[in-house]
């Protein structure tokens, strides 16, 4: 049979693990099943159906560890752990629980140096802290056979007894907290230093030489505080109990019981008992079987096929694990099924186009609905390119610019008379150019006698300068600047001998074949304009009347 090309299916074994593939597919999330089956993997142990609580106690019953460990505590310790100064029976100083023998200055240096957040205050978050730490560190299954439902025979009995009285007698014990301790150390977790007559937790196990500052009394594995400086010891570490009996024993995912058995099951990465672990859905153990992974919950394939398996577009039928799923567009055939809707052709490692949610080959896909190329007028065929544009449309190659005939591509282009070009093109056939160097005007330019030249192309025909923006004149259809025309081309006043240019508006006189500009047109005796008034000649002076009749009477005596 063919499986899915994503998918491999293992079994769970018993002893040796073997991890499941997840499906990759992603079909929307049904949560079928009883409501129960929910439950059992939030609270509910899977095979005894009990809430889990039920393996514990109440919280208001285990208000101290040594109503969990089932042992007195010492004769001088009032209930809670209080202080000697407290009355017996009473809540030590606002606390749900305190470090035995301390007086009360100590208890509050104690818990000053915890976090906060788990502080044992009465009727905070901290109480609530310490009896969930309480029924997880100390689970009551690890603690006494009679909250064990799992062990099924006299043997795995008597090897959870050995168990039990191996840890109690070689790892089990409580801390304390020694006030003022008599010489400095290095805390055994932190390494940071304990000044002597600082406060220390101290665990008897490990000798009094060996201390911890408060908040570093943890569990090695969870890093969490260790509840009423309850403890396990193992190669010079500590933990807590859950955590220290994991490292000898493997642990039920589903009950939580440490599992004695002689066979049991390793799966998803966790331990099981060998028929604790079953079907998400029908409850049926897995152990030696397929099954498939789905939200992080194991499904035997039955149930994996009915719950989740994708129906067949062309015969309705599910398709299952062992048969390739071929999809397209949220459609999912058989790999049989996924045939050509005009003749039936396989489909499959075939080009195929789709048309009103049918699938057909390419070759009747053309014949039924292909396009025509507005270029070679030939269909397009399933999988070619298709270039369009205002409404037509061209195979990649037939898409060319109407000057050089090459196919413009993924390229830039310029429509022009319904006809595109590629940007070279167009430059070369419309694009404006300099009336001087004749190279393509980009961006500026200068408009001259209606023609285009680049800016620093119009320039002054005899010195060079650039016009842009300058006045200038022409002569003979070419331009100069101010300067250039009146030293080339300009009258030359009379008197003051510069060119008459006339740029901007600028007035002169003429007699004979003498020019003056304006303001030099005056008496070269007295210097009074002669603009519009009557003058005399003087050889080369012109005089005003006045003037003229004083120098010929001065002549004449």
């Amino acid at each position: 049979m063919r499986r899915h090309p994503w998918e491999h299916h293992d079994l769970a074994q018993k002893i040796v693990q073997h991890g499941p593939i997840r499906p990759s597919s992603s079909q929307s999330d049904h949560r079928h099943g009883r409501f129960a089956r929910l439950l059992q993997r939030l609270k509910v142990c899977v095979h005894c159906r009990c809430d889990r609580v039920d393996h514990e106690v109440a919280p208001n019953q285990v208000l101290s560890v040594y109503d969990r460990l089932g042992v007195k505590p010492p004769a001088d310790m009032p209930l809670g752990g209080a202080a000697k100064t407290d009355a017996p029976g009473s809540v030590a100083h606002g606390y749900a629980w305190v470090p035995p023998g301390l007086t009360r200055k100590k208890v509050e240096e104690y818990m000053a140096q915890l976090p906060n957040h788990v502080v044992p205050r009465t009727n905070s978050a901290g109480e609530k802290y310490r009896e969930k730490q309480l029924l997880s560190q100390l689970p009551r299954q690890d603690l006494s056979a009679a909250y064990c439902r799992h062990l099924r025979t006299p043997i795995e009995r008597k090897v959870y007894e050995e168990f039990i009285n191996a840890r109690n007698e070689i790892a089990l014990d409580i801390g304390y907290v020694s006030a003022n301790i008599t010489k400095s150390m290095e805390c055994k977790k932190c390494r940071g230093l304990l000044d002597r007559n600082e406060m220390a937790v101290v665990a008897p196990k490990l000798g009094e030489n060996v201390g911890w500052h408060p908040a570093c009394f943890t569990c090695r594995t969870c890093d969490q505080l260790l509840v009423d400086l309850t403890y396990c010891v193992r190669d010079g570490d500590i933990f807590c109990e859950r955590h220290y009996a994991e490292l000898h024993k493997p642990r039920c995912a589903a009950c939580d019981e440490l599992i004695f058995a002689g066979e049991y099951t390793k799966a998803m990465n966790k331990d099981w008992h060998s028929d604790h672990f079953c079907c998400w859905q029908c409850d049926q153990t897995l152990t030696g079987q397929r099954y498939i992974m789905r939200d992080e919950q194991p499904y035997c394939i039955k149930c994996y096929e009915d719950v989740f398996a994708n129906s067949c577009d062309e015969c309705a039928k599910p398709i299952g694990i062992d048969s390739k799923d071929l999809s397209y567009k949220e459609k999912h055939w058989h790999e049989h099924c996924f045939l050509c809707n005009m003749c039936k052709v396989s489909l499959v490692d075939m080009p195929f186009g789709s048309k009103n949610d049918r699938i057909f080959c390419s070759n009747c896909y053309d014949q039924a609905f292909a396009t025509r190329c507005d270029g070679c007028n030939e269909i397009f065929r399933a999988g070619m390119k298709k270039m369009e544009y205002k409404g037509k449309q061209w195979h990649d190659k037939c898409f060319c610019c109407a000057h050089c005939k090459n196919p413009i591509g993924t390229k830039s282009f310029i429509p022009k008379n319904e006809e595109v070009y590629c940007a070279g093109c167009y430059e070369e056939k419309f694009a404006t150019r300099c009336t001087k160097c004749k190279k393509v005007i980009t961006t500026g330019g200068v408009t001259y006698k209606n023609e285009p030249w680049h800016r620093e192309c119009f320039c002054c025909s005899n010195c060079q300068a650039s016009l842009a923006g300058q006045r200038f004149t022409s002569k003979d259809e070419k331009p100069y600047c101010a300067n250039c025309y009146g030293d080339l081309f300009a009258k030359r006043c009379n008197a003051c001998t510069k060119p008459i240019t006339g740029i901007g508006g600028a007035k002169f006189i003429s007699f004979e074949d003498r020019h003056w500009h304006n303001d030099c047109f005056i008496c070269a005796q007295c210097t009074t304009s002669l603009v519009g008034k009557g003058f005399i000649t003087d050889q080369l002076s012109i005089l005003c009347p006045e003037c003229a009749k004083a120098r010929l009477m001065a002549a004449n005596s």
